[in-house]
């Protein structure tokens, strides 16, 4: 396919303006083929944009809920009208299988303007007793306002399902953005950027620019923004966290996910949600399970089932209807996915299935025999392999399962209630799905992580306390 051109460099007050950066090339994981260059906004021009969220933040908080839920909606039915050109648009820049770039405009994107919508106009504050005084002259009113500027850093996997999420319900809220998406994804970007101005959203309460890390940091470190919220690597979520200082902050981090399977569990279930655990979006997934832990007794016959699914993916171009992975979207995940398997055989894994890649293509691999000292076990992969570990009790598994510095989503197989309530209240990770995938969302449920996975928790209600301000309010009216 032919390129998409030189993209304007960023999107301030309501107009795409040329960046005053340098170039940088996007290019098709797929084809190798370049899609088009952007120019990288400098702390200039992050700074200009900033200044056109802060100034139409003033008029935005002012606008009634329903103006700003109407906007929502209509924004609803241009997202939805354009769904295929932005989802074929992911799949060119990703690589994602096209069917699950539809899914992930569709369950995600399109519909976070209705819930939020709905969530905006069922918030509601709080009125207290006086706790202090043996009167009846005092009332506390405790109410949520828009924080004011929300910087928004996303990451390349989902490329507009994770931005969407602040940007929406920030907008939702009455608070202005500052978006600055994954330089590898930047045209999907345009694409959402231009359903938001489109619907009618006021000129500088959307503002996009361009760039690499230094862009991101210059404007979570910009002394206007009010909130900050990030998805990518732990080391660059623990350098935003020192540059955001005491703004409010939702960082949403990596993941190195245990999926456990107990001995009485249904070997087909388990394995079939291992395949999505590990093999969803060729493993490129925050909450992969990067880690499979079966117990000794039924190891064998839980490979074996494994096996059968990996070899049942069709790898491929990601655009046909029928391909199940794609291909890594960079030359790193490539590198650091073969890395990973190396040191596991080299320290006495083996390799059951799989293993080998083309170009950006990755076989679906299956490692067994991995020990805890392996950096597969240690570090977050991000590529498309099962590491098969051995327990021989619940509590084994669980010290494994807990001994990661990560914490953000794991899951558990049995048939035992007990065993499945025991190992979940167990588990150190901010999600733990019972008989169900790693690789498992609901967008009206609490998402983040523990320890090294991140702080704060994104989607429905829980991202309002990240983009608002809590107020007390006290005042005395007419003694009765």
């Amino acid at each position: 396919m032919s390129t998409v051109g030189t993209q304007l460099g960023a999107f301030i007050g309501g107009q795409w303006v040329a960046g005053d950066g340098e170039e940088i090339e996007v290019l098709n994981p797929t084809t190798g083929d370049v899609i088009g260059t952007i120019v990288t906004s400098s702390d200039a021009q992050v700074d200009h944009a900033v200044q056109a969220a802060k100034e139409a933040f003033e008029s935005w908080r002012r606008r009634a809920v329903l103006e700003r839920v109407e906007l929502c909606r209509h924004a609803f039915t241009l997202c939805e009208e354009r769904l295929e050109e932005t989802s074929e648009m992911i799949s060119r820049e990703v690589g994602k299988p096209i069917r699950d770039s539809r899914i992930e405009m569709r369950r995600g994107t399109v519909e976070h303007f209705r819930r939020a919508a709905e969530d905006v106009l069922r918030k509601a504050g709080k009125v207290l007793p006086d706790s202090m005084e043996t009167s009846n002259t005092k009332r506390i009113i405790v109410v949520q306002e828009p924080v004011g500027v929300v910087a928004a850093i996303s990451p390349w996997n989902f490329p507009i399902d994770i931005a969407a999420i602040p940007i929406i319900y920030g907008l939702a809220l009455g608070c202005t953005v500052v978006w600055k998406p994954s330089e590898y994804a930047p045209f999907c970007a345009q694409l959402f950027a231009d359903v938001l101005h489109d619907a009618g959203f006021p000129n500088g309460t959307v503002n996009v620019v361009n760039g690499r890390g230094d862009t991101g940091s210059a404007l979570v470190r910009h002394a206007d923004v009010g909130a900050v919220v990030f998805t990518g690597s732990v080391e660059t979520g623990e350098k935003v966290a020192r540059d955001a200082g005491l703004k409010n902050r939702v960082l949403e981090l990596g993941g190195n996910g245990p999926q456990i399977v107990l001995k009485d569990a249904d070997i087909d279930k388990a394995a079939d949600a291992a395949a999505r655990g590990c093999f969803f979006l060729s493993g490129q997934c925050c909450t992969a399970a990067e880690r499979v832990l079966v117990e000794e007794s039924i190891k064998d016959e839980f490979v074996e089932a494994l096996r059968q699914r990996a070899g049942a993916l069709r790898i491929g171009d990601p655009m046909q209807e029928e391909t199940d992975m794609g291909p890594l979207r960079t030359a790193a995940v490539l590198a650091r996915t073969q890395a990973h398997i190396q040191d596991a055989v080299d320290k006495g894994a083996s390799v059951v299935y799989g293993g080998s890649f083309h170009d950006q293509f990755h076989d679906p691999t299956i490692v067994d025999g991995v020990t805890s000292d392996m950096r597969i076990a240690r570090e977050e992969t991000f590529g498309p392999v099962a590491p098969i570990m051995t327990f021989s009790s619940i509590e084994e598994a669980i010290a494994i399962a807990n001994e990661t510095d990560f914490g953000l989503t794991a899951a558990v197989f049995t048939r035992s209630l007990d065993d499945a309530w025991y190992v979940a209240e167990e588990l150190r990770h901010g999600t733990v799905h019972v008989n169900r995938s790693t690789n498992t969302w609901d967008q009206l449920a609490a998402f983040g992580g523990m320890k090294k996975s991140g702080t704060g928790r994104e989607l429905s209600t829980w991202i309002i306390d990240a983009l608002t301000e809590t107020k007390q309010i006290t005042f005395s009216p007419r003694e009765r």
